[in-house]
């Protein structure tokens, strides 16, 4: 059967997407010998697609593993001034992996690695609204004209925030503790709301991702995902026959 090209290359788990039609634009993708263009389809069981002349070979199964990322490490491939990177903390056997969205360096928790393209678009996508928790510290004492802020939306340069949800706040020692949850994945976005109502972070951990718990797994391991969640994950941001394909 013929799908795009793009999905297919994300489907192999030889990057996303975005990468895959980058590719394609390049000039970097054949399929029968013949250099594809965006929007192509191909069957890669009856036709040849070579990416960056290596030739695509599916895959049996992907890999999904869960990740309880360190503080101080930089989530890319690599790292002009030599920080740690994620990927060194999983064997290189396993293969190429990448991050299901990102956390900046100075924020530990949650994350996921996998070579399932496709589904980590789709779990990375706003239009799913996957729900992710995050543990805060901010400094000072947080008013309840600043958690109702919080919760309604607050005012970014990139626009209004989606509401957030707040959970078990305290106080203690010159700081405010509590949970928020987002359902939208802007950059460095709990650093920003929290800045813009004067009370910035001094720790940040992502604690939940969708309905996968960090309790357990302790910092700078992981562990793959059971085929229970995995399906769980793949009913969140499910993909129908019909649907239009998401934008970037």
């Amino acid at each position: 059967m013929k799908e795009r090209l793009q999905k297919i290359i994300a489907a192999a788990g030889l990057g996303s997407r975005r990468q895959a039609e980058s590719w394609i634009a390049a000039g970097e993708v054949t399929v029968d010998g013949i250099a594809a263009a965006l929007g192509d389809k191909a069957d890669p069981a009856t036709q040849t697609i070579l990416v960056r002349g290596k030739k695509l070979v599916g895959r049996r199964g992907h890999l999904y593993l869960l990740l309880n990322k360190p503080a101080g490490v930089m989530c890319t491939r690599s790292d002009p001034q030599g920080r740690p990177l994620i990927f060194d903390l999983v064997p290189e056997k396993i293969g190429v992996l990448f991050t299901v969205g990102r956390l900046d360096m100075t924020t530990e928790g949650l994350i996921l690695l996998t070579d399932d393209g496709e589904l980590a678009h789709r779990l990375a996508h706003p239009a799913f609204k996957v729900e992710k928790t995050y543990l805060v510290r901010a400094r000072g004492k947080l008013s309840q004209e600043h958690l109702d802020a919080l919760e309604r939306g607050v005012v970014l340069e990139d626009g209004l925030t989606a509401p957030a949800r707040l959970d078990r706040v305290r106080f203690g020692g010159g700081h405010t503790w509590l949970e928020i949850t987002l359902r939208e994945g802007r950059n460095r976005q709990v650093r920003r709301m929290l800045e813009a109502v004067g009370h910035p972070v001094s720790r940040l951990k992502r604690i939940r991702y969708a309905f996968l718990e960090i309790d357990g797994l302790e910092t700078g391991r992981y562990r793959p995902l059971t085929q229970g969640e995995i399906a769980r994950l793949k009913n969140l941001v499910p993909e129908r026959k019909n649907d239009r394909r998401l934008p970037e």
